[in-house]
Formats: C-alpha cells, structure tokens, sequence
C-alpha cells in the first residue's frame, strides 16, 4: 500500500514521524509522504525536518519515506511562490490543500495549485471540469480521499477525472491512527467514490507512476 497524504505533530496530527512510519510499515506499506500543513509561517521550520527524519527512516526502515508538505490555506496568489520555496527545502511532494466543501478554502486554490505545478491537489471539493483538464497538461494527480467530511466529492472528483483523463491517487489524508487505511477499507473508498471495483490497483500505480517521477521507484 501506499499514502502520499498524511500529518504528523508538526501540524495537526498526534503522532511524531518515527511513529507513524513504523505503525504504517507494520500494516504493510511500501511507501508514505509525510505532507504536514504549512504556510508562509511555518515552511522553515517544518519541512527541513521532515526531511531529516525521512532521511534517517528510509536509512532504517523498509517503508519508504517521501518528505513533502501540504500547502494549506495559503491566498491563491502566493502558491507559486510557496511551492518553489517548499521544494527548495527539500520537500519531493507538494500537496495543495484543494477546496473541499467542508472549509471555506479560498476560491481559485484549485487553479492556484494546479497551475504552480504541485504533484497533488489535495480533496478539490467540486472540482470544475476544466480545471481537471488543466491538472491533465500539468501532470498534476487529483485525490480521491479517505479522509471524513472531505470525502463527500469523491464521487464527483473521480467522474470528471474519468471523463478526462486526469490520473487519481489515493491517500488517507491520516492525522491519527485511527485514520490510517487497511487495504480492504481502501478498496472500498474506491468503488464509494463510484469507480469500478479493479480500480483500486489503477490507484495504486498512479501512486508508483508519481513516486517515480520524484525520485522514489519501487
């Protein structure tokens, strides 16, 4: 299994990094990103030590560890400038915090991050169709979510990507253990968000297809 979203207690989430990574590699996972919240505040303080812990897990561990970050509630215009500087400090992926309809995300982050060229628009909410054929000419993957609340547009978010040709992830968006995903609830996650049932697989090798890209073949 692999998840390119989740937090540890340098945002929100409740474990360190070292737990979480050892609580996912025992579920069997092959890879996680740690994508802790950041904006213009917290970046430098955040991501060069998700780098440094990953450096040391992937040097101790057989999961891999991907250090990334995830833009959130950043103002559309100042995306382009954050997703440099984060990847400048060392995060290999990107996440944008997308609009999902359960917070009032700013207008325009959708585009903002698609546009800027990060690797994952995060829970994009209601989603507009050309919006998904932007992410399709940017190679920017869209999330289908496990994540509650967030994930009420699955079915949306995966319809037009179908229609479109736009690639899918899925991730847990995990702040807790309790959010974290075995395979048979991922499985279901895919075919809630009206996918077909092989679908699943699909998912995971778009996972494998962008890990490959930054840097992380498995």
């Amino acid at each position: 299994m692999i998840d390119l979203h989740t937090h540890t207690f340098f945002s929100d989430g409740a474990l360190v990094p070292s737990e979480l990574i050892r609580r996912l590699e025992a579920m069997g996972y092959r890879a996680v990103a740690i994508t802790d919240h950041v904006d213009s505040s917290n970046l430098d303080h955040v991501v060069p030590r998700i780098v440094r812990v990953a450096e040391e897990l992937n040097h101790a561990q057989s999961v891999k560890v991907i250090p990334g970050a995830e833009l959130t509630h950043v103002p559309p215009v100042f995306i382009p400038a954050l997703v440099r500087r984060a990847r400048e400090m060392g995060a290999r992926l990107v996440v944008i915090h997308g609009e999902t309809i359960l917070e009032p995300v700013a207008s325009g982050t959708n585009r903002a991050g698609i546009e800027a060229g990060a690797d994952i628009l995060a829970h994009p909410g209601l989603i507009r169709p050309e919006e998904v054929k932007l992410a399709v000419s940017k190679g920017v993957f869209l999330e289908i979510t496990g994540r509650r609340g967030h994930s009420m547009t699955n079915g949306h978010v995966a319809k037009l990507a179908t229609e479109a040709g736009a690639r899918l992830v899925l991730n847990s968006d995990s702040h807790a253990p309790g959010d974290f995903m075995t395979e048979e609830f991922a499985r279901k996650v895919t075919q809630g968000a009206g996918l077909p049932s092989d679908s699943y697989q699909q998912l995971l090798s778009n996972s494998r297809l962008l890990l490959g890209g930054i840097g992380f073949p498995l």
